[in-house]
């Protein structure tokens, strides 16, 4: 019966961080560029009473064993990357990112990040930024007397100004990616960071070498689904109640035992 008790207790602690990424998920459902998580489990070890496949008395062999498991754990929590719905801003500076890769964005002290989110701003040097002020790479500038600006599928950044009234190029924009996206870490602030299990960050003009195209004027929302997250959510709440429930039977049986000895 104790083991019972330690099990349970595993289903419980897996269950919760479902119920703790749920509620992220949903937090961020109006997140730009958000992508949801899906926790993934492992059942634990085993305590092979009988292996599968031992002889028996008269020298058969019994079809099979007995092992009573551990219980559970969470072997990983992992990034869904399926597209979101896109949203027609109208606002020049917004970028959504139609198929594969990632904005790469440079960091105060150099490092790079990467981000879907595309909802660009311009700081007063005209460069394109996100909106906690990180440098979009390659750097792209706009004239301060801009009229126009005109960003391509394949990335190609072009503007017409009064005294240049045929647009012109001043810059392409990139986009990144990698080997296995689900490797990258979460920072927050809508950024990823490369690991070594994402393998290292490939970049590329958009639209070629698998490589998604942009679409100006338009932002890319979360892929979290609210339907889907609270059927997820009542599930987690429900397999949380049953374990809740075996803990309570475990502890019945026990005091059931204890006065058997009275």
């Amino acid at each position: 019966m104790m083991k019972a008790l330690f099990t349970s207790a595993t289903g419980m602690q897996a269950h919760s961080t479902v119920v703790d990424t749920t509620a992220n998920n949903l937090a961020n459902v109006d997140t730009t560029g958000f992508k949801r998580s899906q926790v993934e489990f492992q059942d634990l070890m085993y305590q092979t009473v009988r292996a599968p496949g031992t002889q028996g008395a008269n020298g058969l062999e019994v079809p099979t064993g007995i092992q009573i498991g551990s219980g559970v754990r969470t072997s990983g929590i992992s990034k869904i990357f399926s597209p979101g719905a896109f949203e027609n801003t109208s606002n020049p500076n917004d970028v959504s990112i139609q198929g594969q890769g990632f904005f790469q964005v440079a960091m105060p002290n150099g490092d790079f990040r990467y981000t879907r989110d595309g909802s660009f701003r311009q700081n007063s040097a005209g460069q394109l930024v996100t909106a906690d002020g990180f440098l979009l790479q390659p750097p792209i500038s706009i004239p301060s007397d801009a009229q126009e600006v005109t960003i391509g599928t394949d990335g190609t950044v072009s503007v017409v100004t009064a005294s240049t009234p045929t647009a012109t190029p001043v810059g392409n924009l990139s986009l990144t990616r990698f080997p296995n996206p689900g490797g990258l870490s979460s920072e927050g602030r809508n950024l990823f960071a490369e690991t070594s299990a994402s393998g290292a960050a490939a970049q590329g003009t958009p639209g070629e070498n698998g490589l998604g195209t942009l679409q100006q004027g338009f932002l890319e929302r979360s892929n979290v689904q609210v339907v889907t997250e609270l059927i997820r959510l009542i599930t987690a709440q429900r397999a949380f109640e049953a374990s809740q429930r075996a803990v309570l039977t475990s502890d019945q049986m026990l005091q059931t035992t204890n006065a058997m000895v009275r």
